[in-house]
């Protein structure tokens, strides 16, 4: 009887341990200079964005040429980490991408030449895996008391680039160099900023991670989404998968036609069942493998933008 009493205890205390160490987990963070800072010192470049000129910031040089910017980050990154959050180095990240230059803004298709552009920042997202984008912005004003700086925090969820946290004050008169100045004004909002961190990421290991799922279909295919298979159209086909395999069977159907189904707002789980954090890709690969499947046979092209979106195009490779 006391054996069973100690074997019960030691599973109710293993079963404890393992959801607060679920619960204790936080976000792997990065840390990078706002858009308006980059566009302010000509940090900038021209993306073709599949036909359409835009301008972004442009990372590397920022990093190469700015005297303060490492500092910076460095500081404010000094105390995420003091808060328990996993940061990733922005510029160690870049280098790499650099190194191998592996990542190209076009994928196009085996057969047809299909293709998809990814910003500069969504190969970034894609490399560093970062749950979490936090974006500084600062500037220095001199006034007969001493310097000034303002900042505003912004935080961004890498996946659907939606803001989950912001923070702008200002510091004391000082005469200390920028990266000081800057984390001691960030100082006394810092906490509130990544209790808002927390509670983004709470609400995702509850409601599940949000990202885009669009299916196409390849001219050259033969069959479209109102194929029937054993007298299913693809589409209710598809729409079952997600409903078993989506968080609480959470999506909207945003668009629906025999060549095209858009699916916004999906959630899906933060983890694998190895424990492995899943992204849009990853989740949009198991759909692919099941239509791949008997009864369907159905080749595909997958293709993802950043963590958060991922695009399927059936019918070939």
């Amino acid at each position: 009887m006391v054996t069973n009493l100690k074997f019960c205890f030691l599973v109710i205390f293993i079963v404890f341990g393992h959801t607060l160490m679920g619960q204790s987990k936080k976000p792997t963070i990065m840390i990078l200079p706002s858009d308006n800072w980059c566009i302010q010192r000509y940090f900038i470049t021209d993306f073709d964005n599949q036909g359409m000129k835009m301008k972004v910031p442009n990372y590397k040089q920022a990093f190469q040429e700015d005297t303060e910017i490492g500092q910076v980050i460095s500081k404010i990154g000094s105390l995420m980490i003091d808060r328990g959050f996993p940061l990733k180095d922005a510029e160690q990240e870049i280098k790499a991408i650099e190194v191998r230059n592996a990542e190209n803004n076009l994928t196009t298709s085996k057969t047809s030449g299909s293709s998809i552009s990814e910003s500069p920042l969504d190969i970034l997202k894609n490399q560093s895996k970062a749950d979490i984008i936090i974006q500084i912005w600062w500037k220095v004003n001199k006034t007969d008391q001493g310097k000034i700086i303002s900042f505003t925090l912004e935080a961004f969820d890498s996946f659907t680039s939606k803001r989950i946290a912001s923070s702008t004050g200002n510091g004391l008169p000082s005469s200390e160099i920028t990266p000081v100045m800057l984390q001691t004004a960030v100082m006394s909002h810092i906490d509130k900023f990544s209790d808002q961190l927390n509670q983004h990421f709470n609400d995702m290991s509850i409601n599940g991670r949000e990202i885009k799922l669009t299916i196409r279909k390849f001219g050259s295919w033969d069959k479209d989404l109102e194929t029937e298979f054993s007298g299913e159209e693809l589409t209710d086909v598809i729409l079952g998968w997600m409903n078993k395999n989506t968080v609480q069977g959470k999506y909207n159907n945003s668009e629906s036609s025999e060549n095209l189904l858009r699916l916004e707002q999906v959630k899906i789980p933060l983890l694998d069942d190895k424990s492995n954090g899943i992204d849009a890709r990853q989740f949009a690969r198991n759909l692919q493998k099941f239509l791949r499947n008997s009864p369907y046979g159905i080749e595909s092209k997958l293709l993802n933008r950043g963590l958060g979106e991922a695009i399927i195009i059936l019918g070939e490779k």
